[in-house]
C-alpha cells in the first residue's frame, strides 16, 4: 500500500487540490477582474468539468496503467472517477466564487446605478416593476442524448422605474426578467407539440398576472449566458424604449446574507468523499511487479503509445489525409460556435440559422450556399461525437480506395444532395446534415459491396456494421428530432455514385494489381 499511495494517490491529491485552487484562482483573474467575455455555463460547469482530463491523462493515467486489473476496462474506470473527484468540487467552487466575491450595492433608485461601481448584487430603497410595458421571447429548442425532449421557454422583461410614479414612455436601461420553462417528449406530432405549448403559454401568462415582482430582497444582475441573449432579443422587439445598453437582473427572495448557502461545506465534502473513495479503492488491485520494479528504476510509468495513437486520429497522413481534415474541420467550427456563447451540449435553432444551416425559405430566396455550409454543422456535443466517429471508421477503408481528391469530392457532392432532399422534402424545418454527407460514404459502401470491391470476409463484418450504424440512426430519426430525410438522400445518392463509377474503379484497382504483382516478379 505505501508503493501505491506514493506512486498513484500522492500525485492524484496534488493534481485535484491544485487544479481546484489553480482554475478558481484564474476564473477570478480572468473572468471576473479582467471581465474576458467567455459564457458563463462554460466557465462555471464545462471547464472545470473538461479540463481534469487533461493532467489525469498525461500523470494519472501512466501510473493507473500499472496496476494489474482482471478487466481491461477497468483502468479506465479509475481515471473516469479521478477526473469526476477533481470537476465536482471545483465546479461548486466556481458557484461559491460568485457568490462569495459579490458585493451588495444599496441604492435609493435604480437611476443611481449609472453612477455607481459596478457589481453583482443591489439592493433597492424605492422601485417599481412594470408589469404593463413588457417585452416578450418565445423560445424552443430540442435537448437529450437523442434530441427525445422539446423545451420550451417564454421570457419576459418588465421595467424598473424609481417609484410608481415614474414615466413609462421613455427609454429604459434597467429590466427585471421573469422565465417561464416546460419540457414535453420530441417525439410527439407537430401538433401535439402546438397544443402543448398553447397550454404552456396560457400557464405562463396566468402566473404572470398573479406574481407580484415587487417582493424581493434585493437583484442579481445576469451576466453573459444564454437567458441574458434570449432576454436580449425580447427588448429587440421593443427597441423604442430600450437602451442599447440593457442591465438586466434576477430577483432573490432570501436574504443577502445567506447568498452562498452551504457551497463551502460542499466543496470540502465533495473534496472529501472524492479522496476518500479513491483511496479505497486503490486498496484492491495490485501492482504488475516487473512493470513497478520498472517504473522504480526509470522513474517513468510505461509509455503513452496508445493514447499516442488516439491524437493520430487528428493528423493528416498517407492514406489516411483528408479525414482528419474534415474531423477538425467539423470540430473547430463546433468549438467556434461553443466559445461564441452559442451553448454546448445543444444549440438554438435560430443560432444555427446564423451559422448556415438549411432552411427551404432562405433557400427559395437564393441562399444556396446553405446547401453546403450546413454539412459542417452539428447539432451539439451528441450530434458531432456520433458523426466524427462514424467519419472515422468509414474513412480508414474508403479513403485508401477512393484517394484524396475523389473522397474529398464525394464527401461535398453526398452532402449537398443530402441537403437538397431535406429541402425538398421539409417545408420549413431549420436542420444541420453533417450525418448527411457521412451517409453518402456509408451510401457508397453499400454500393462496394456490391460490386465486391472487398473480400468476402471483411465484406460481410464491413456490412454488419454498416447496416448497425445506418439501421438505428434512421430508426432514431423516426422517433422525432433527427433529419431522416438528409440521411436518405445521402446514402441514396452515395450508394448511386458507388454504382455508377466503381466499374471504372475496380478496374483501375485490378491493373494496379497486375503492375504491382509484375514489379515482384522482375
Amino acid at each position: 500500500m505505501k508503493d501505491k499511495l506514493h506512486i498513484i494517490y500522492k500525485p492524484f491529491f496534488l493534481i485535484a487540490l491544485g487544479f481546484l485552487v489553480t482554475y478558481t484562482f484564474l476564473h477570478w483573474l480572468l473572468f471576473i477582474k479582467a471581465g474576458i467575455p467567455l459564457k458563463e455555463n462554460i466557465i462555471k460547469f464545462w471547464l472545470p468539468f473538461g479540463l481534469p482530463y487533461i493532467p489525469v491523462l498525461i500523470w494519472l493515467r501512466p501510473r493507473i496503467k500499472l496496476l494489474k486489473f482482471k478487466n481491461e476496462n477497468a483502468s479506465f474506470f479509475y481515471q473516469l472517477l479521478a477526473c469526476i473527484a477533481i470537476a465536482v468540487p471545483t465546479i461548486i467552487a466556481q458557484e461559491y466564487l460568485v457568490t462569495s466575491t459579490g458585493e451588495l450595492t444599496k441604492l435609493d433608485h435604480i437611476s443611481q446605478l449609472s453612477k455607481i461601481k459596478d457589481t453583482k448584487f443591489y439592493a433597492l430603497k424605492n422601485y417599481d416593476i412594470d408589469k404593463q410595458h413588457i417585452a416578450i421571447q418565445n423560445t424552443v429548442s430540442v435537448s437529450g442524448r437523442y434530441n427525445e425532449k422539446f423545451d420550451m421557454f417564454i421570457y419576459v422583461v418588465m421595467p424598473i422605474l424609481d417609484n410608481k410614479s415614474g414615466t413609462n414612455n421613455h427609454i429604459h436601461q434597467y429590466w427585471l426578467g421573469k422565465k417561464y420553462f416546460k419540457q414535453v417528449s420530441n417525439r410527439l406530432s407537430d401538433e401535439e407539440k402546438e397544443r402543448e405549448y398553447k397550454l404552456f403559454a396560457e400557464e405562463s401568462e396566468k402566473n404572470f398576472d398573479t406574481a407580484n415582482f415587487n417582493r424581493f430582497s434585493y437583484l442579481e444582475k445576469i451576466g453573459n449566458t444564454e437567458d441574458h441573449d434570449e432576454y436580449n432579443k425580447a427588448l429587440e422587439k421593443i427597441e423604442k424604449y430600450s437602451s442599447t445598453d440593457n442591465i438586466i437582473f434576477e430577483p432573490k427572495t432570501e436574504p443577502f446574507e445567506v447568498r452562498n448557502g452551504k457551497k463551502l461545506s460542499w466543496i470540502l465534502g465533495s473534496l472529501g468523499i472524492g479522496l476518500l473513495s479513491y483511496f479505497i479503492l486503490l486498496l484492491f488491485p495490485k501492482f504488475q511487479e516487473k512493470e513497478l520494479e520498472t517504473f522504480k528504476k526509470s522513474g517513468k510509468a510505461g509509455n503513452n503509445d496508445d493514447l499516442k495513437e488516439l491524437l493520430d486520429v487528428f493528423i493528416p497522413k498517407e492514406g489516411f489525409f483528408i479525414t482528419p481534415i474534415l474531423i477538425n474541420l467539423n470540430i473547430l467550427i463546433y468549438i467556434i460556435m461553443v466559445v461564441s456563447g452559442l451553448g454546448l451540449i445543444s444549440f438554438k435553432s435560430d443560432d444555427l440559422l446564423k451559422w448556415g444551416a438549411n432552411f427551404r425559405p432562405l433557400i427559395i430566396e437564393g441562399q444556396w450556399w446553405r446547401l453546403l455550409t450546413n454539412i459542417f454543422l452539428h447539432g451539439g456535443l451528441i450530434h458531432i461525437a456520433n458523426n466524427m466517429m462514424a467519419l472515422f471508421f468509414v474513412g480508414i477503408f474508403i479513403e485508401p480506395l477512393l484517394g484524396r481528391a475523389r473522397y474529398f469530392l464525394l464527401y461535398l457532392v453526398t452532402g449537398v444532395l443530402a441537403s437538397i432532399t431535406s429541402t425538398l422534402w421539409y417545408n420549413g424545418v431549420i436542420s444541420v446534415a453533417a450525418s448527411g454527407a457521412i451517409f453518402g460514404l456509408y451510401g457508397f459502401v453499400l454500393a462496394c459491396l456490391l460490386m465486391k470491391i472487398f473480400s468476402p470476409e471483411f465484406g460481410r463484418i464491413f456490412l454488419i456494421i454498416t447496416l448497425v450504424f445506418v439501421g438505428i440512426s434512421l430508426i432514431m430519426g423516426l422517433m422525432g428530432g433527427i433529419d431522416n430525410a438528409a440521411h436518405i438522400g445521402g446514402l441514396v445518392s452515395g450508394f448511386l455514385i458507388g454504382i455508377i463509377t466503381l466499374g471504372k474503379l475496380k478496374k483501375e484497382l485490378a491493373a494496379k494489381g497486375i503492375d504491382e504483382t509484375e514489379d515482384e516478379t522482375k
